[in-house]
């Protein structure tokens, strides 16, 4: 699953440190799902979207697998 989260947070001028303590998660969480290694719990997903005020499509792009 891609995601627009460091293009997001980037825009608000913020650091990973900053959002993370927004949302009580580790930096290297946020550092993780920028780099699409790790995928948001839904709440973590919900908290983002709540943040940014944004709906969680427009956060995170799901792609199906091609069968």
């Amino acid at each position: 699953m891609k995601n627009r989260l460091e293009e997001l947070r980037k825009a608000r001028g913020i650091r990973q440190e900053e959002l993370a303590d927004a949302l009580g998660v580790s930096r290297q969480t946020i550092g993780s799902l920028e780099n699409g290694r790790y995928n948001p719990s839904i709440l973590l997903a919900f908290k983002l979207a709540r943040y940014f005020n944004r709906q969680i499509e427009d956060i995170f792009i799901y792609e199906e697998e091609s069968i």
